[in-house]
């Protein structure tokens, strides 16, 4: 593991997150949000390298993963996507920073997005893997195209008993299942699978990624103390702070399309990039990519 990373723990009102820090403490922060199923380590070939511009990099593990924990037992293990923003806008107030660039994808990508859209002041920039990562729960019961409908095979299995007993019981395998389908021409994936895996022992990673599939179709309760935030979240607000999509041409979720649906979106500085053999997880697939992104908003001409 990098020496130069420093371990720390961030109490917020509801977690104590586990995070990986880089870089000069009073630099100005970036924050890189992994998504599921994956942790920091993806951000491995990212974080050094923006540490090394200056920057202070911080790499949470999201609810569920890693050392991340609730402080209280009675906590509702959600995974909705209110919960994922609200932990990030928590967490830059327990760290004081008031506002920070921001880089995520998945789960990560769609905290990031809110965050940019409902609290836009504390969003400097933002690099979005998969583009308006906000769900709309309102229309999930549409059905997609039988090719999309596919790759949402694994969200229909955890709305089952069946699907939490086998995530429970395969976690890692499934995962990896999930990792190959999801970038299936990363070669390196095999390799860093072994070294995120444990993230996923998690006492509250099941709890938290059944929820959370089964909350953005509409299927289970969200957590009552988030209902505001769900509210604006249905208005599907736009994003106005600077912003890179990336999006990857051979990913298995979430596939790029060749026209730009969501342009309408974002009515900031907007910019949208396809990134050739690149799967699902963009970080870790195309590391030079993520960070040329983040440089250029941070660092314009």
């Amino acid at each position: 593991m990098d020496q130069d990373i420093r371990y720390v723990f961030v109490d917020t009102p509801v977690l104590s997150i586990a995070i990986e820090e880089r870089g000069p403490e009073d630099g100005a922060p970036v924050v890189l949000l992994h998504g599921f199923p994956y942790d920091p380590r993806c951000f491995d070939e990212i974080a050094p390298r923006l540490a090394e511009e200056g920057y202070r990099v911080i790499a949470p593990y999201l609810r569920g993963y890693g050392a991340t924990r609730f402080l209280n037992e009675d906590t509702m293990r959600s995974g909705q996507q209110a919960a994922l923003a609200k932990d990030l806008l928590n967490l830059l107030d327990a760290m004081e920073l008031p506002s920070a660039a921001l880089m995520g994808f998945d789960w990560g990508g769609r905290a990031a997005c809110i965050v940019a859209a409902l609290w836009p002041e504390r969003v400097r920039c933002l690099v979005t893997g998969g583009g308006y990562n906000v769900q709309d729960i309102a229309t999930a019961g549409r059905p997609l195209s039988p090719a999309e409908e596919h790759g949402l095979w694994y969200q229909y299995y955890f709305q089952s008993e069946r699907g939490r007993a086998g995530l429970e019981i395969n976690r890692r395998d499934f995962c990896q299942l999930l990792w190959r389908l999801w970038s299936p021409t990363w070669s390196e994936g095999p390799t860093l699978f072994g070294v995120t895996a444990p993230s996923f022992d998690n006492p509250d990673f099941v709890d938290v990624v059944i929820h959370s599939y089964r909350h953005r179709f509409g299927l289970v309760p969200g957590d009552p103390n988030l209902e505001e935030i769900e509210r604006q979240i249905a208005l599907q607000p736009p994003i106005g702070v600077p912003t890179i999509s990336l999006w990857g041409s051979d990913a298995g979720i979430r596939m790029a399309k060749p026209e730009d649906l969501e342009a309408v979106k974002f009515t900031g500085y907007y910019k949208r990039r396809v990134l050739a053999g690149v799967g699902h997880n963009i970080p870790g697939e195309a590391p030079d990519a993520v960070v040329q992104a983040i440089l250029e908003l941070l660092k314009p001409h």
